[in-house]
């Protein structure tokens, strides 16, 4: 279940923090840099898990892509280490979230504010593409934001090199998520990684305006027809500026699809334009991908317990709050988040321990396995879903003396599924959850 709280971690110059994000095949923590105060991110992975699951030239193609790409749009690479067991990815860390959340809490954006992320979004694109990385999962999940609103593309773990491109100059490997992916990759006859990026742009403009998916189908099939179609409709609130370059970009045959340059030149990209500003670029100091997995480059992750009487929650301060609240207002902390999605909050003046103990009262009946560390949980489904078995980590921490903030997050397993099983527990846990004056008064549950 992660570090213990009663045990600090070091790896190299970096002290591990808190956990803020679980995959199936890695995990990212918050770190420091003791040698420079500076807040970084580090994804972990197994080194066994990743040879068992034949995941090495991958892992070596997400590392060569972040050391070629270096973009104020991009979330950059520090420096790549490893110890025996595990490989550490050291990246800028951003305190924004993700897009997808901001669109979820909206459901929909102004006009002005999705034509500012997409912008940004294309110039991180177009500088990829000139520098032959094509990244081929672009979706509002792998878009972060930094504490300014500045969009930041991540995730290159599917991203495509010249290398990986056939004799016929295309690529052949179908990868994506379907219903950001472009119609040539589903036709399995080779596409363009250029033209297939920008269609998933397209997409993700889309859905920033509209709150919901240009294409969304339960079954596959019927999906894959609309999309070969380019079968969708616009909203009435959309612009005939926008709707006229969506058109153009969500065009089915990525010949007549319209190219990054032209997209430059449309009169509504360009409204209130700013172009991105590059700091004088710092030469990589990376040791070579290769190092990675030789046993002669090695750092050493040092573990050592914290002194203490008795076990208490995390204190979380002041950054980590506002890192997780938009700006300076903290209600969206302690109120019910619908629709909940990957990962939710909620506040509580309950002594830490009930709120464990609730928690724990409230997941045994809907057929969750609860395993506990401390003030840390990990709740393990029973059967196998959509996506293999669902796991939740759960996590208490103390915001000021008598208030607790407990974090949520599915760990694996499908969204969806997390999305249920979080309303039925929301259920059991309603006496727990601190309400505000407004709820209160309201009456509301």
């Amino acid at each position: 279940m992660g570090t213990p709280s009663g045990i600090q971690t070091r790896v190299g110059k970096y002290e591990l923090g808190k956990t803020v994000g679980e995959g199936t095949f890695a995990k990212v923590r918050r770190a420091t840099n003791l040698e420079t105060g500076e807040q970084v991110a580090i994804k972990i992975l197994d080194k066994e898990k990743v040879m068992r699951h034949k995941m090495v030239e991958q892992l070596k193609r997400e590392i060569s892509t972040m050391k070629l790409v270096k973009h104020p749009n991009i979330v950059q690479l520090h420096e790549v280490l490893a110890s025996k067991t595990k490989v550490y990815i050291v990246l800028e860390y951003v305190t924004g979230g993700e897009l997808f959340n901001k669109i979820v809490k909206q459901v929909r954006m102004k006009e002005e504010d999705a034509r500012r992320y997409f912008q940004q979004l294309i110039n991180a694109v177009d500088y990829c593409h000139s520098r032959g990385v094509y990244h081929r999962d672009l979706k509002p999940e792998n878009l972060l934001l930094d504490t300014n609103g500045n969009l930041k593309i991540s995730d290159f773990g599917l991203s495509a090199l010249p290398q990986h491109l056939r004799p016929d100059g295309l690529l052949h490997t179908t990868c994506g998520t379907p219903n950001y992916v472009a119609p040539e990759v589903i036709n399995n006859k080779g596409y363009d990684g250029a033209t297939a990026d920008l269609w998933s742009c397209g997409v993700i403009l889309y859905v920033l305006m509209a709150g919901f998916l240009p294409f969304d189908e339960s079954n596959l099939m019927n999906l894959y027809k609309k999309i070969f179609r380019a079968d969708f409709k616009y909203p009435k609130w959309f612009s005939s500026g926008a709707k006229n370059l969506i058109s153009r970009i969500l065009h089915p045959n990525p010949k007549s699809r319209i190219k990054i340059p032209e997209i430059l030149e449309n009169e509504w990209f360009k409204t209130d334009y700013k172009p991105a500003k590059f700091l004088e670029e710092d030469a990589a100091h990376l040791k070579d991908i290769e190092d990675v997995f030789n046993e002669e480059h090695l750092v050493k992750e040092e573990k050592r317990e914290l002194k203490r009487q008795e076990s208490k929650p995390v204190l979380m301060n002041a950054f980590e709050l506002l890192s997780m609240s938009s700006g300076l207002d903290l209600s969206g902390l302690f109120e019910k988040q619908k629709p909940v999605k990957r990962e939710s909050r909620f506040a509580s003046v309950c002594p830490a321990n009930q709120i464990i103990s609730k928690i724990e009262e409230a997941a045994r009946p809907l057929g969750f396995d609860v395993r506990k560390q401390d003030y840390k949980m990990k709740l393990l489904g029973s059967k196998s879903g959509r996506k293999g078995q669902l796991s939740v980590a759960t996590e208490v921490f103390e915001v000021a003396p008598s208030l607790f903030m407990v974090e949520m997050r599915k760990a694996g397993g499908d969204t969806l599924e997390y999305t249920a099983f979080h309303k039925d527990l929301y259920v059991g846990l309603e006496d727990i959850v601190w309400k505000n004056e407004l709820e209160v008064e309201r009456g509301e549950r």
